[in-house]
């Protein structure tokens, strides 16, 4: 069975508004570029696989040009280039390395975590509220930004039940950030 972990940046508070942490810096984009690496495939709702692409999908056959930064080059090559699934009723296809996924969530995803392959990532807002309620995420993994947002979109909001969690692995980074993975107890 593969193993399914939600990933995202969130600030003291909750917020996981992708533009309410801390910029990011060499050490965190050296870490979501090998968590990423990981991942056989990315599990991504409308919004956030449209997102995505607008900022990681590469241009052309002439490279980044000023699209990205140096240090942000090896994220982009590594999500530019990972299967994609995207959940949406909505969209009539795409194209980034991508297939749509549609019907019943719940088995979509099921029968995703049956095949054979490596670990899926899901990242954004909606869609891992929806796969934690279904029990279908394996891991938890925050990047808690030391940033008390305010505002914003919070971490798995609506959620129907509680989830205890056992932590597996913790690392501080020297902007104050603190990646914690976790499972389900």
């Amino acid at each position: 069975m593969r193993l399914l972990r939600h990933s995202i940046n969130v600030t003291l508070d909750g917020c996981v508004h992708h533009e309410a942490g801390l910029p990011p810096d060499a050490e965190s984009m050296e870490f979501w570029t090998a968590q990423l690496a990981q991942a056989d495939a990315l599990l991504l709702g409308r919004v956030t696989y449209s997102m995505m692409e607008a900022a990681w999908r590469k241009p052309d056959a002439a490279g980044w040009q000023d699209r990205v930064t140096e240090q942000q080059i090896p994220f982009a090559e590594t999500i530019h280039a990972a299967r994609k699934y995207v959940v949406s009723s909505t969209l009539d296809g795409a194209d980034w390395n991508a297939e749509l996924l549609r019907g019943d969530l719940g088995r979509a995803v099921s029968r995703l975590k049956e095949q054979p392959g490596g670990p899926l990532w899901v990242g954004g807002v909606t869609l891992p509220r929806a796969l934690a309620d279904l029990g279908l995420i394996d891991e938890y993994e925050f990047l808690v930004q030391p940033v008390i947002a305010g505002h914003g979109p919070t971490l798995l909001a609506g959620l129907h039940a509680r989830v205890r969690l056992e932590l597996l692995e913790r690392r501080a980074f020297r902007s104050g950030a603190i990646a914690l993975r976790y499972r389900p107890a």
